[in-house]
């Protein structure tokens, strides 16, 4: 792949991973704050609301091949 290629890829999947990273904060932020709707349901959401933050924190870190 041309240099021209992986730049524009790696650009793309560290926003992508911002993206998702913040997603990821909203999504525990709003479930937290929420926890009379949730009831006995909250340990779950914040537990894929986690996952979500994890995912969006290994995009941001994530090094590709050159």
């Amino acid at each position: 792949m041309s240099e021209e290629g992986s730049f524009g890829l790696n650009v793309a999947e560290r926003f992508f991973g911002l993206v998702v990273l913040i997603a990821g904060i909203l999504t525990t932020y709003y479930t937290v704050t929420s926890t009379a709707e949730l009831g006995a349901y909250t340990p779950f959401f914040v537990f894929l609301c986690i996952i979500v933050l994890i995912i969006g924190i290994v995009l941001l870190t994530a090094k590709t091949e050159e």
